[in-house]
């Protein structure tokens, strides 16, 4: 099992010890942050292959979840498939192919963007925001990122026949089946509901089991809600994420690979061959993510030039680099 490098006796307000760093930020040749963190490997077969720091409490996972999510719109009834059924699943970056294709899902289902309970925002994409508010536009709900998976939850209701205002409750039928989907695939209950950024009913689950949400998705039959959810994102992985965001590089680059980030540094991986991994952050820190994921699937036996693109993270000074976000374990 990978060991931390260096150690901190700071004991977490929110753990019994503390978890250990798995990044450090190195400016100038002097380490001056860590990032601390839990991570879990699974093997082809399911078992824990290695694991740092607590991944059998519960965490929030955050966008982690989509895939299941996703496969729980398709069993209450939306017959969704490729692009679109990526687009369910993703935490897009607002390009214009994302908000196009949300406002022509909603469209399908007569549905409107005013229907949508996502909260207003900018494209989440640095690049793409600038552009958007060039253009004259203000935030809007059909480009927050999460708005593909609310068009889709949208539309399960209306061919259900399920009140549209209230689809985000955690006792609507939609929300009841979702969180049922994901619980048969994380292999544990829901830990605790809270509310996710978008406003949907958030389930928290260990690492653990977000890893093996990811195993079952990955290894699903084809017919079945998981196994069309795994072949969409597989087929259109710029619709998951973005072409400046890495779930959409490893997608590409890797065959049969699924990849998912959620927010406060939250990502779920898995290999069509059923090797998979979850991790968090402690901080949330999405500057170290790239790097620490890099290092995790190199452990787990990925073996291909991606992964240098995944872990850069430059730290910069004035008007170069002076150091980088390196992982630490």
């Amino acid at each position: 099992m990978p060991t931390p490098v260096s150690s901190d006796p700071a004991v977490s307000a929110l753990h019994p010890s503390p978890h250990p760093v798995l990044a450090e930020v190195v400016r100038s040749g002097f380490v001056e942050g860590l990032h601390r963190g839990s991570l879990v490997a699974l093997a082809a077969d399911g078992g824990v292959e290695w694991s740092l720091g607590e991944v059998a409490v519960p965490v929030f996972p955050r966008s982690t979840n989509k895939p299941a999510q996703a496969a729980g719109v398709l069993r209450a009834g939306l017959d969704l498939a490729g692009e679109r059924l990526a687009l369910a699943a993703a935490s897009h970056s607002g390009e214009r192919v994302h908000l196009d294709l949300v406002h022509t899902l909603l469209s399908e289902y007569g549905l409107t963007p005013d229907d949508l309970r996502c909260p207003p925002a900018l494209p989440l994409d640095p690049e793409e925001s600038a552009r958007y508010l060039a253009a004259g536009h203000s935030p809007a709900r059909t480009v927050m990122d999460c708005s593909g998976k609310h068009a889709a939850m949208l539309g399960a209701c209306r061919v259900s026949g399920w009140p549209l205002e209230s689809y985000l409750e955690p006792d609507h039928p939609l929300q009841r089946l979702i969180r049922t989907t994901v619980e048969n695939a994380a292999g544990e209950p829901v830990a605790h509901t809270g509310v996710d950024g978008c406003g949907a009913p958030l389930l928290a689950l260990s690492l653990t089991g977000i890893a093996r949400m990811f195993r079952t998705v990955a290894l699903a039959a084809p017919e079945t809600p998981e196994g069309r959810v795994a072949r969409a994102m597989r087929e259109h992985p710029l619709y998951v994420a973005g072409r400046r965001r890495h779930d959409t590089w490893l997608m590409r680059a890797l065959p049969g690979a699924l990849a998912k980030v959620g927010a406060e540094a939250v990502q779920g991986f898995a290999l069509p061959d059923g090797r998979a991994l979850a991790l968090k952050l402690d901080d949330g820190a999405g500057r170290a993510l790239g790097p620490v994921l890099a290092r995790a699937l190199a452990l787990l036996g990925v073996e291909d030039p991606v992964l240098e693109r995944v872990a850069e993270a430059p730290v910069r000074g004035a008007d170069g680099v002076v150091g980088a976000v390196r992982a630490a374990f």
